[in-house]
């Protein structure tokens, strides 16, 4: 078998560490209601600090020893370390940063349960790279720990949780103090026509405060952030019989690895991002808690700098139109389209309440939450030359989506039995109009074109009982969901006047059996969990239709109103023991999915990748994660954490595709590994050398799509370094390097190139 360099490098350093560990930990004792003591469960890497959420299945977490040796910048970056996991983050400031862990890949966001101090964050309008979670609830600074538990083996979450549940648990004020954290980044990025420094800062503060001997306390905070990142989107010319004149020109890039020369590309992303974040907690005399939060973020993306390198024989710039452009390049006759420019302006705001103590013997929790987008507003011109020109383009309007979700447990130990019982309920809806216009840019002359809407809703109950059987813990539950979906509909112009067509209202359910066994065998602590779960379509796979780029009409396969569930049936084995100085965690597990729905990309003759909604009938995926940790190995303040996951994830049955049936399944690698080393040269000195790697997956459902340039999935190697010096107990800087061996990889966007970052944090 043939192995690349890059993962030749990624095996030896794997070896050289003896596993290359990667067990956290977190040495903090505080904690905010913890649902389990860490002493009865397998988590890796847990030692004082018991985990947020249940972890039935591999378990994760990640503390500030971990978070300290990260170049983070945005608050997703914190788990980039974490094994069998990547996050789809294309350059600083991405709000499509979709979480990918073991076989949930980079277009199924809705796989993936996120809680941010117990708080859905989870983007649940749409199934797909743009619908990632709400990370930017929270800064990187005000982040305690992150809990990570892959796969669906409690009842507590709902189908959502089919590829794992990630919890992220902010700092409680123990004291009046005041913090911030000042960050400056800069990209040398060179590709095709590019040859420039993209950059951009930071700034993040707060001011904490806690009622001496009473029972308050606040947090407030606020972040601004502005960054230029990279171009997302390349436009490659087509080859064109067309009768017509050709103008000859020059400036093309010919790259063998695509269908054709790239004439010209997307604007680099100008983001502006701004968080503010209240949160007040009072602890009465007799034990109960209330907390609440309140969060607006606001944003604002430019991309009206796209590029064209064509020239004609006087040097003058060629600008395509959306009808395409007739060119020869190199003796051949080419139609060059698909260049646009574009805007967004999106804000946002999350309200929550959550109430915890005792009563009658149980102990209660419940909160209750709100994430709203009041604005939401996304113009792109028709054409490059038209945009230069602020000439037609169309304006996307949403109407206030966003989401309701409820959550209540209660839960008292009965001798032998620990028993849980809970109630959840959520409601998501959108509504987007789309508008033609004659200013792209100022949305003037807007006209009806198209509208789509709809809602859905899931309410569920589950019980749980976790009895101790003496030398194991044998824990039994079942979950039980009802799902809505209604209101949905498309309007559409019929005679040059709007019509709405309303779909039927639909209902499902779903029983949910889950089962865990844990106890030791010897030297080893084993853990053997099983479990189902169904997950209902989303708002956005079922309503919301999509208008690909130069298009006037919502592409109707885009959305699918009569999409079945997808239901997994899964199964974990984890052993643990101590070997030397090796703590190894190994994970087995497999998922079995029918009715997957899968959203098929792929990239147009122009460039344009498009994408479309299909129930799969059975897929299945199956893997071993290897996860291990050492401390002061060799050396005092020496720590070494990895882990390396292989997976075997492919397509069973698909009627509708019989040719994808067997084939590996898109945008899933074969190979994984990540981890972390770090020294502490002394108490203030440290530093750290990251890594991340995975094996080109699939780019098609058909095996058909593999290359290793844009458009397409390719394999990564990134090597990350960070040092970090305390000039003070209250002040602290670092410089940092992300991807310094410069791989230029792909998720059919071009990622980050070589990135450097200074910071400097402050705390008194």
């Amino acid at each position: 078998m043939k192995i690349s360099r890059s993962r030749a490098f990624v095996v030896a350093l794997v070896c050289s560490a003896s596993c290359l560990p990667f067990v956290p930990f977190i040495a903090r004792a505080d904690t905010a209601d913890p649902v389990t003591d860490a002493k009865e469960v397998i988590v890796v890497g847990q030692k004082n600090t018991p985990i947020t959420i249940v972890p039935r299945g591999l378990s994760v977490s990640l503390g500030h020893e971990q978070f300290d040796a990260i170049n983070a910048v945005n608050v997703e970056d914190l788990m980039k370390y974490a094994p069998n996991f990547f996050v789809r983050k294309r350059f600083i400031g991405d709000d499509n940063a979709v979480v990918a862990l073991r076989g949930a890949n980079t277009v199924q966001s809705a796989r993936t349960l996120v809680l941010v101090d117990a708080y859905v964050v989870s983007n649940f309008l749409g199934n797909r790279y743009d619908y990632p979670p709400k990370w930017n609830v929270v800064g990187p600074a005000e982040v305690r720990q992150f809990d990570i538990v892959y796969g669906p083996y409690s009842a507590r979450y709902g189908g959502n949780s089919m590829g794992g549940v990630v919890s992220i648990t902010t700092e409680t004020p123990r004291k009046s103090d005041v913090y911030a954290t000042v960050q400056r980044f800069w990209m040398p990025f060179k590709e095709y026509g590019f040859n420039q420094t993209f950059s951009g800062y930071s700034v993040e503060g707060g001011l904490d405060y806690k009622q001496k001997d009473g029972p308050w306390s606040a947090r407030a905070s606020f972040r601004h952030f502005e960054n230029t990142g990279q171009s997302m989107t390349y436009n490659l010319l087509a080859k064109s019989s067309a009768a017509g004149t050709y103008v000859p020109v020059t400036g093309a890039y010919a790259d063998s690895r695509l269908s054709g020369p790239v004439f010209g590309a997307a604007s680099p992303v100008d983001v502006r991002q701004d968080q503010t974040r209240l949160r007040v907690g009072y602890q009465a005399a007799s034990g109960w808690k209330f907390d609440a939060l309140a969060m607006l973020w606001t944003t604002d993306q430019r991309l009206d700098d796209a590029r064209s390198w064509l020239k004609d024989s006087a040097g003058n710039t060629v600008l395509t139109t959306a009808a395409g452009t007739k060119v020869s390049f190199g003796g051949i006759n080419y139609v060059a389209k698909g260049v646009t420019l574009s805007s967004m302006s999106r804000d946002e705001y999350l309200f929550g309440g959550r109430v915890s103590g005792t009563w009658g013997g149980w102990d209660v929790r419940a909160n209750l939450s709100r994430y709203v987008i009041p604005t939401w507003d996304s113009r792109t011109s028709l054409d490059l030359a038209g945009g230069v020109a602020n000439g037609a383009g169309q304006d996307t309007v949403y109407k206030n989506p966003g989401w309701w979700t409820f959550d209540t447990t209660v839960e008292q130990t009965v001798g032998r039995h620990a028993l849980a019982f809970g109630v959840t309920s959520n409601q998501y809806e959108t509504d987007q109009t789309t508008y033609n216009t004659t200013n792209w840019r100022s949305a003037a002359g807007g006209t009806y074109s198209s509208r789509t809407f709809g809602k859905t809703s899931i309410s569920g109950i589950f019980a749980e009982d976790a009895m101790d059987l003496g030398k194991a813990v044998l824990t039994v539950g079942v979950r039980a969901d009802a799902w809505r979906a209604f209101d949905g509909g498309i309007g559409t112009i019929s005679a040059g006047a709007p019509l709405v067509l309303y779909y039927p209202e639909r209902h499902k359910g779903s029983i949910s059996p889950k089962i865990s066994l844990q106890g030791d065998a010897g030297p080893w602590n084993l853990q053997l969990s099983l479990g189902t779960a169904t997950r209902f379509p989303t708002v956005g796979e079922l309503f919301q239709g999509r208008i690909n780029a130069g298009q006037t009409q919502i592409d109707p396969l885009s959305f699918d109103p009569n999409l079945k569930p997808e239901v997994s049936a899964d199964i974990n084995l984890i052993a643990r023991r101590k070997l030397g100085d090796v703590l190894l965690t190994t994970s087995l597990f497999k998922q079995d999915v029918r009715d997957a729905v899968f959203s098929y990309q792929g990239a147009l003759s122009d460039g344009t990748i498009v994408s479309r909604y299909q129930n799969i009938d059975r897929m299945t995926q199956a893997g071993v994660e290897i996860i291990a940790e050492m401390h002061d190995v060799g050396l005092k303040g020496l720590d070494v954490e990895g882990g390396v996951s292989w997976m075997d994830a492919h397509t069973v049955r698909n009627a509708s595709a019989p040719a994808s049936e067997g084939v590996q399944f898109p945008r899933i690698p074969a190979w994984r590994s990540n981890g972390n080393i770090r020294y502490a040269f002394t108490p203030k000195l440290k530093a750290s050398l990251g890594w991340r790697y995975g094996s080109r997956p699939n780019s098609d459902l058909f095996g058909l799509v593999r290359g290793g340039a844009y458009g397409f999935q390719t394999e990564y190697t990134f090597v990350d370094a960070r040092v970090s010096y305390d000039i003070s107990d209250a002040v602290s800087a670092s410089f940092g390097v992300d991807n310094a061996n410069n791989d230029k990889a792909y998720v059919s966007h071009p990622m980050p190139q070589r990135t450097y970052m200074l910071e400097l944090k402050v705390r008194k």
